[in-house]
């Protein structure tokens, strides 16, 4: 009988220590979990912090694949080395009446003259844009990214080119700019002469005779794609998407583009992106750049003539010599990323939120040239009074109107 309850009190320990032994394992497991979880996040941020005046050396290879440009190797027929998923609205009709609008007649056979005059080499930095929506969708935060340029550079120059802000109600809407001595200006763009000696000439010959298709996605949005490189290789200057806050002076940037994105670990970058692009006339990035779009051109699918074009291009020309440029991280332009854009709108609602957003504010103060507002996904958010937009529109705004939504 003794030995029988020792028989069930040693099972009855040894089961304890079994379950002890199991949470012990448990424990540890969860506590490796854990830690690991915090020194990656350390690492992130870290990554996130580090001075601007770092710039990402052209070596993604070993990140992502090498896409031959067409230029340098034709496709195989039917056949891609890259897929791009679609993002974005498809249109059913393409209005290619826009290509008489920039076809250079009528008002737009003066571009040259008026962009030539308009370019004085007393610009303290020439700005451009683009504006392919009617006049008055040019609302209050389109306004105020032509405020920042000026409050950065009182002394600069900006052009948009648009046919809709070349008009009396365009002249309104930048009235309050010229009453105030600023130098800004809308110009119909004249495709032919920018495209004229580059492949994008012959590319809008077959867009026009039907010969190339222009594809389900808005052309107008492909031709603010190419007019702004197009611009760029005859002019030289600043591009600016409309959503772009300045929020310094550009004048130390000579031949730069932005990183979207960053490898975690080798901080190569991933992407690219075209809503900035400050770039020397004759730039040969420019021009491969218009040969890219002209080439492999897809109307079918969002960003493969816009950001990727510029990706595909600049990885493939990394380490050739001539093409002089610098890729800026993250933080000079793209310090917010789209997901994360209408924190900065909105008052923060707990301790913890509102020292994340005074931390990703001194940041771009000290790190940023600019701010992306990413109006495709925060336009529908309003600038709560209070929040760090309330803030940014106050510190770089010349006219400072209240901006809202529109």
């Amino acid at each position: 009988m003794d030995s029988e309850i020792a028989r069930k009190v040693t099972a009855m320990i040894d089961h304890r220590r079994l379950n002890r032994s199991g949470s012990s394992l448990f424990t540890a497991f969860a506590a490796s979990v854990i830690a690991l979880i915090v020194f990656t996040v350390v690492i992130v941020s870290n990554l996130s912090v580090r001075d601007i005046s770092e710039v990402v050396k052209i070596e993604i290879k070993t990140v992502v694949p090498y896409l031959p440009l067409r230029s340098e190797r034709e496709l195989s027929a039917g056949k891609n080395n890259y897929t791009i998923k679609q993002i974005t609205t498809v249109k059913e009709n393409n209005n290619l009446e826009i290509l008489e609008t920039f076809g250079g007649k009528g008002v737009s056979e003066k571009f040259q003259q008026r962009a030539t005059e308009f370019l004085r080499d007393d610009c303290e930095v020439s700005f451009m844009m683009t504006w392919i929506s009617p006049v008055d969708k040019f609302g209050k935060r389109d306004v105020l990214s032509v405020e920042s340029v000026f409050k950065s550079h009182p002394r600069g120059c900006l052009i948009i080119l648009s046919s809709t802000m070349d008009s009396p109600q365009g002249f309104r809407v930048l009235k309050p700019f010229l009453d105030r001595g600023y130098r800004v200006t809308a110009v119909t763009p004249d495709l032919p002469f920018l495209l004229k000696d580059t492949a994008g000439e012959s590319w809008l010959e077959e867009i026009k005779t039907g010969k190339r298709d222009p594809g389900k996605i808005s052309l107008a949005q492909n031709l603010s794609n190419l007019m702004r490189l197009a611009y760029l290789f005859k002019f030289g200057g600043v591009y600016l998407d409309t959503d772009m806050i300045v929020l310094k002076s550009f004048k130390p940037l000579r031949n730069v583009i932005g990183a979207q994105t960053l490898e975690p670990v080798s901080r190569n970058w991933t992407r690219l992106n075209n809503a900035v692009l400050v770039f020397d006339k004759n730039h040969p990035l420019l021009r491969k750049c218009i040969e890219e779009f002209a080439l492999t051109f897809n109307g079918n699918v969002w960003g493969h003539n816009g950001p990727y074009l510029v990706s595909r291009v600049a990885r493939a020309v990394e380490g050739t010599v001539g093409y002089n440029f610098t890729v800026m991280t993250p933080p000079a332009f793209y310090s917010v990323n789209w997901i994360e854009i209408g924190k900065l709108f909105k008052v923060p609602r707990t301790e913890k939120d509102r020292k994340r957003v005074e931390v990703k504010v001194l940041e771009m103060q000290r790190r940023s040239y600019g701010l992306h507002l990413w109006n495709k996904f925060s336009s529908k958010f309003e600038i709560e009074k209070g929040s760090a937009m309330d803030k940014i529109v106050s510190d770089h705004c010349v006219i400072c109107e209240k901006v809202s939504v529109s």
